[in-house]
């Protein structure tokens, strides 16, 4: 999978948020409905079975936002032991359901995200600016098992080549089969880029702008950073090398977690998210549920049997 999967997904995010159009045309958007998508199986690998994850926190995470995405990844498939809240209270599970129905299709089995180890690099070993190759380097580093999945996850204070101006985050692979395996970079854009990739929690740059919507775990950079984690695993579960589930040319593919960029409760339209849920112990706006009774905002994905954007199956 080409590094510029996510320019891709950036510029189709970008295009939702700040569409060149006055805004008696928007107000439109809320009633029109475009043809189907269908996203088109090219007899690749996929990842299904069991999925091991493997973290690098590169430069300074708290333990309390470290939690966050632990907990958000041990959501997508739920324990199978006693917990303070119920399976069903796991709708992030739900939310996964639309990947195993790709999986399906394809005669796959469905996918359980395991969280292998965590690793933390705080002093930042190849410094704090950062080349899409280096990310390649650290991702191949921590040693991820074949048919797995690395996340390299960089902090407020790391730069990264093409961060905001063409990325959030990015997915790809490393080695070759039958030992290949897949890797996601996204990047903390608290202080960087918040309204390009930490949308709804922060005002955009430009284009319409809605209500800025409170953060579901009160932290931008990291909420805005499950967004765009979720965005690109299900990417790389459903097209990991480059012959999944995708629309479009190979090097610039719309994929599974993109395809309704945007896109978070019914009634979405540039510059407003949908109708989400809201806690009323924070005030923050979420639309699943998970381990713990985290909340988190997470995209819409296309469903490819109604071919419609849902959060749940």
């Amino acid at each position: 999978m080409a590094p510029s999967t996510l320019l891709l997904i950036f510029l189709l995010l970008l295009d939702f948020l700040y569409p060149s159009e006055c805004a008696a045309s928007r107000k439109l958007t809320a009633v029109y409905h475009p043809p189907a998508t269908v996203l088109t199986f090219h007899n690749g690998t996929l990842l299904d079975g069991p999925i091991p994850v493997s973290i690098l926190w590169y430069g300074h995470f708290s333990s309390s936002q470290r939690a966050i995405v632990a907990d958000f990844l041990l959501s997508i498939t739920p324990p199978h032991r006693p917990t303070t809240f119920p399976v069903a209270a796991h709708t992030i599970s739900r939310w996964w359901r639309t990947v195993d129905l790709y999986l399906q299709k394809a005669g796959r089995r469905r996918a359980r995200v395991l969280l292998a180890n965590q690793v933390l690099d705080e002093a930042c070993s190849l410094g704090r600016r950062l080349s899409r190759r280096q990310l390649t380097d650290l991702a191949r580093g921590l040693g991820v098992m074949p048919g797995g999945v690395t996340l390299v996850l960089t902090a407020t204070d790391v730069a990264v080549d093409g961060f905001c101006s063409s990325a959030c985050g990015l997915h790809g692979s490393i080695g070759q089969e039958p030992n290949r395996a897949a890797y996601i970079w996204v990047g903390d854009s608290a202080t960087q880029c918040p309204g390009q990739c930490a949308w709804p929690f922060h005002e955009p740059i430009y284009g319409p702008t809605g209500p800025v919507l409170r953060a579901p775990n009160l932290d931008v950079g990291l909420d805005g950073m499950v967004i765009n984690l979720a965005t690109l695993l299900v990417g790389a579960v459903t097209n990991p090398y480059g012959g999944g589930y995708f629309e479009g040319q190979p090097t610039m593919p719309i994929e599974v977690g993109a395809a309704c960029a945007g896109v978070y409760g019914q009634g979405a339209y540039p510059g407003y998210a949908g109708k989400l849920r809201m806690d009323m112990k924070t005030r923050g706006s979420y639309n699943v549920e998970g381990e713990k009774g985290r909340k988190y905002l997470v995209p819409a994905l296309l469903n490819p049997i109604s071919h419609a954007c849902s959060v749940t199956a």
